[in-house]
């Protein structure tokens, strides 16, 4: 049965700790789009787990006074990178909308370029390189930051498991 106090808390406490995940989403981001630092954008992003394992480890400790069940560190998981991939799609909206000005866009095709050879060996028409590039470029700000969106939720669904069975303690 769900106790309605337990999960208001469980929320309370993730959403809070998702405000520091989105942050350093966010750091990640700068590092990369910005900085050119992409080294240390990839370490932060990295430091996701870690990050999420020890705001896992505190809420346990404060407010559950040290046990918790794999199915609430799950819960507790999950709802933290729901509301971090919430807030982190704004940021990336922000960023698409007054900054990027298509540079992000224009990356992805000059990949594509020059991975075009690759692309033939592969079966892959030049019609069909050229109308995924010319998809690439369509896509607007809104949908860049909704595909993060989903990729950073998915991920974070499978992530949460092993967080979630590292960090649970049980009654001895």
């Amino acid at each position: 049965m769900i106790n309605i106090n337990h999960l208001v808390q469980l929320k309370a406490f993730a959403r809070q700790d998702a405000l520091l995940l989105a942050l350093l989403w966010a750091a990640s981001f700068a590092c990369i789009m910005l900085l050119n630092a992409g080294f240390i954008g990839n370490i932060l992003a990295l430091a996701t787990p870690f990050l999420v394992g020890y705001r896992l480890k505190a809420f346990r400790t404060e407010a559950l006074f040290g046990v918790i069940s794999f199915r609430r560190a799950y819960a507790y998981s999950l709802y933290v990178f729901i509301y971090a991939s919430l807030v982190f799609a704004l940021v990336q909206y922000a960023y698409f909308q007054f900054l990027d000005n298509g540079a992000f866009a224009n990356l992805i095709t000059t990949t594509m370029k020059q991975l075009a050879p690759i692309y033939e060996q592969q079966g892959i028409s030049k019609t069909e390189i050229k109308n995924s590039m010319d998809v690439v470029t369509m896509i607007t700000p809104v949908h860049w930051a909704f595909m993060f969106m989903m990729q950073n939720l998915a991920i974070g669904a499978i992530v949460s498991l092993p967080i979630a069975l590292i960090g649970k303690r049980n009654r001895y």
